[in-house]
């Protein structure tokens, strides 16, 4: 199972994270504190998903 890219974008923007800049294959998310790639895809893995909010400090939404 996989999860839009919009969707998980749309948690971090809620938890106060903002994009940065964009890099070659990532946009790059910051809080001022973490920054966080995240991959400009169409739908990312599940897995992937929960890390990414597990590195961010964000609960594990999917």
């Amino acid at each position: 199972m996989s999860v839009k890219r919009r969707d998980l974008v749309k948690y971090f923007e809620e938890n106060g994270y903002r994009l940065l800049r964009e890099g070659g294959n990532h946009s790059i998310y910051t809080n001022d504190r973490k920054i966080i790639p995240i991959k400009r895809h169409g739908s990312i893995d599940r897995i992937t998903a929960n890390e990414l909010c597990k590195q961010a400090g964000l609960y594990q939404k999917f």
